[in-house]
């Protein structure tokens, strides 16, 4: 199993990071990337909570509890598993100068991106195709900056995604009562 994985993330970031390489995706990349940093991740809950209708307040709500959670678990496994990240590994990797300290798996921009994309897309299913389109840019845009191995994303993909019904199914009546007792349901 692990050397058909290892196969896997060889294959892809040769295709991703090496082989796709272009001078207008390397703008594009660099930017949409930041989309699941956490300067825009925490941006767009506040607003949705601040100067939202009280739906998207509460949607907002969900969306930070998701974030905290997915976010420990994706922060605790990078400790525990520790995996070097790509470009301290393969040589020859487009790094665009970027040089993080943290560890490789799962993705934590990946894993923030698809927290919020599906829980917009369990509150409003209409924009379902929309959120997940730029969840997988984001999540495609770390392995082509080389700081992610394919497996990293499928991880951060899984964590998000997993955390974010989780919350919707399990903890949304928690989520609404601390709203309601804030003032804003």
């Amino acid at each position: 199993m692990k050397g058909k994985l290892k196969r896997f993330d060889d294959f892809l970031i040769n295709l991703i990071n090496i082989k796709m390489s272009h001078k207008y995706l390397d703008t594009i990349m660099s930017k949409a990337t930041n989309l699941g940093g956490a300067i825009f991740s925490s941006l767009l809950v506040l607003t949705l909570i601040l100067i939202g209708s009280s739906y998207v307040k509460l949607i907002g709500f969900e969306i930070l509890g998701v974030m905290i959670i997915s976010q420990i678990i994706t922060h605790t496994l990078k400790i525990l598993l520790s995996r070097e990240r790509p470009y301290n590994i393969i040589e020859h990797l487009n790094t665009f100068g970027i040089d993080l300290k943290d560890y490789s798996f799962p993705s934590g921009h990946t894993t923030a991106s698809f927290s919020i994309a599906a829980t917009i897309a369990l509150n409003i299913p209409r924009l379902s195709i929309l959120v997940f389109t730029i969840a997988m840019i984001i999540g495609v845009s770390r392995i082509y900056l080389g700081v992610h191995y394919p497996t990293d994303v499928a991880a951060g993909i899984l964590v998000g995604c997993l955390t974010s019904i989780a919350v919707h199914f399990y903890l949304l009546e928690f989520i609404y009562n601390m709203a309601e007792t804030l003032g804003i349901k």
